[in-house]
């Protein structure tokens, strides 16, 4: 079963937002057993949506359409797809009392453009929005679906979950489609692929292996396709299994979780807590834990430290540490963990400092030079890094070296096996 995913804007175009849609949609999909043949962002042009149509179904047996439906002149969507299939735009009666509803709630009035959100074309199911006021459109055309829904993200992913997928589930008969995932760290691509090479082409042709590469990490997926999931799960563990035991030493987690989430949630289960003190990368340590719910569990916070002055006063830095060795040091770096530590009663602590750039190098210490340290009670050890002349990069990159440091450290205290 194939999908094809459609967003309409000028303002993806231009880069005055973010397509956001098309990946979260794409997931869903591909969760329910639809792969997406292609993605689409078009302008909010009649023609230019209508021969993006007639291509889509060409190739795909589902096209979901997102975007075009608001009050405004600009958007035609509606229009458009009223024209395509010839089918003249009537008031939908349940969707204008909706619509009515939705303003007197918000004590506003309703004007002519907004009772002309309650238009549709006269063939079309219409499924209603409930966070919003443009109704979802789904129409069947040659054995094909095209359903149109509203661009901003929250309308549509409500949409998708309570209406459209379970409509999809039913209408269809869906393979069975199951995903294993493999968090790996510490080793590239290139060499994670040789390492493995051989159960990669032991693996049968219904079974999949992928390699999604991110900064610092690696994500293995597995993806099974067939008609009994009683057959294929225990498969597919068995290949997760022998894969992780051939590159045990850089396996984070073997579930689609983040690699800030696997460590929160490993602590978590250990009741294990943990502060940081940040230099060069300002805090952002700090937000790759505490956007997880539930974070506050074990991340109990830390120190923004950039002046000296605030390493010494916050972090317990000694001024004869700083004045020999400067802030971009090893002996900086562990004394901004332990201070960490011993100031904010935390079982571990993550400490980096260094020179994010692109100015402030020296011939010492260029641009992309970092310390990293990770304390526990008893101990702890520090690393240096060499990254490059890109400050968001160097800033990236020593966060994910601080949580693979963090997470050996653990692995090594927990004795944890995967």
């Amino acid at each position: 079963m194939l999908a094809e995913i459609i967003t309409i804007g000028d303002e993806i175009l231009i880069g005055q937002i973010v397509d956001t849609n098309s990946a979260w949609m794409a997931t869903a999909l591909n969760e329910i057993g639809v792969k997406v043949k292609q993605i689409s962002s078009i302008s909010d042009e009649a023609q230019h949506i209508i021969n993006a149509l007639d291509e889509a179904q060409q190739r795909a047996d589902i096209i979901l359409i997102t975007g075009g439906l608001g009050p405004t002149k600009d958007d035609i969507t509606k229009q458009t797809l009223s024209k395509y299939f010839g089918m003249p735009l009537r008031i939908d009666e349940p969707t204008l009392a909706h619509v009515k509803q939705f303003f007197e709630k918000l004590n506003r009035p309703m004007i002519d453009v907004n009772i002309k959100q309650a238009e549709v074309p006269e063939g079309c199911t219409v499924i209603m929005n409930k966070n919003g006021t443009a109704p979802c459109m789904w129409f069947e055309n040659n054995g094909k679906i095209i359903v149109s829904m509203p661009g901003v993200p929250f309308e549509m992913k409500y949409l998708m979950e309570d209406e459209i997928i379970p409509r999809i589930k039913q209408r269809f008969k869906l393979p069975i489609l199951i995903h294993q995932n493999i968090l790996v760290a510490g080793l590239g691509e290139s060499f994670l692929a040789e390492q493995i090479a051989d159960l990669e082409e032991a693996l049968p042709s219904y079974i999949k292996l992928a390699y999604l590469p991110k900064l610092g990490q690696v994500r293995l997926r597995l993806s099974a396709t067939g008609d009994n999931e009683a057959t294929l799960l225990p498969e597919v563990m068995l290949h997760t299994r022998k894969i992780v035991e051939r590159i045990e030493k850089y396996v984070v987690i073997t579930e689609d979780l983040p690699f800030e989430k696997a460590i929160l949630n490993l602590m978590e289960k250990h009741g294990l807590t943990l502060s940081v003190a940040e230099s060069c990368t300002g805090g952002y340590i700090s937000h790759l834990f505490t956007q997880h719910s539930g974070s506050s569990a074990v991340f109990q916070g830390g120190g923004v430290t950039y002046a000296n002055e605030l390493k010494q006063r916050l972090l317990n830095v000694k001024e004869k540490t700083l004045s020999t060795y400067g802030a971009v040091s090893e002996q900086t770096a562990k004394e901004m963990a332990l201070g960490a530590i011993a100031n904010f009663k935390t079982d571990y602590a993550v400490a980096v400092t260094g020179i994010a750039g692109p100015s402030g190098g020296t011939k010492e210490k260029p641009v992309g030079t970092v310390w990293i340290a990770v304390a526990n009670k008893e101990d702890v050890k520090a690393k240096l890094y060499n990254f490059a002349s890109k400050r968001v990069q160097n800033i990236e990159r020593s966060a994910m070296a601080a949580l693979m440091m963090l997470f050996l450290q653990l692995k090594q205290d927990l004795n944890v096996k995967h």
